[in-house]
């Protein structure tokens, strides 16, 4: 089980930008997919962003044209650069392995980071 922690998060105003890191215990290379995703407080956890080992990507509806999902699989990280952040964005970020399109990006790990807070306010 592939181990990861994420970072980047931190307080920022609307309108900013943010940019987040994800770092493998080992390689992603093998990695089939890899997912951004967010839980605000009483919310459910929701996949934010989803990216395969080809370069596929999947964004929800929310973040289309805002938030850009990248992996480097020689540095073992993924990273999610957010912009034009807005207050409904604030939320901790979780990163994850999921399954590709075919599998409609399912969650696929079983274990949690800690997760980075975003927080867009002025």
């Amino acid at each position: 089980q592939v181990h990861l922690v994420e970072s980047g998060g931190g307080l920022v105003q609307p309108g900013g930008s943010l940019r987040l890191s994800c770092s493998a215990s080992e390689s992603i290379f093998s990695i089939d997919a890899m997912g951004w995703y967010r839980q605000a407080p009483g919310k459910q956890r929701d996949l934010v962003a989803g990216i395969t080992s080809g370069g596929s990507t999947k964004y929800a509806d929310s973040v289309k044209g805002r938030f850009t999902i990248s992996r480097d699989n020689a540095k073992n990280t993924v990273s999610l650069q957010m912009n034009s952040l807005k207050p409904e964005d604030t939320a901790v970020y979780y990163c994850n392995t999921v399954g590709g399109p075919v599998t409609g990006w399912v969650l696929l790990g079983d274990y949690w980071g800690q997760g980075t807070q975003v927080t867009v306010s002025s």
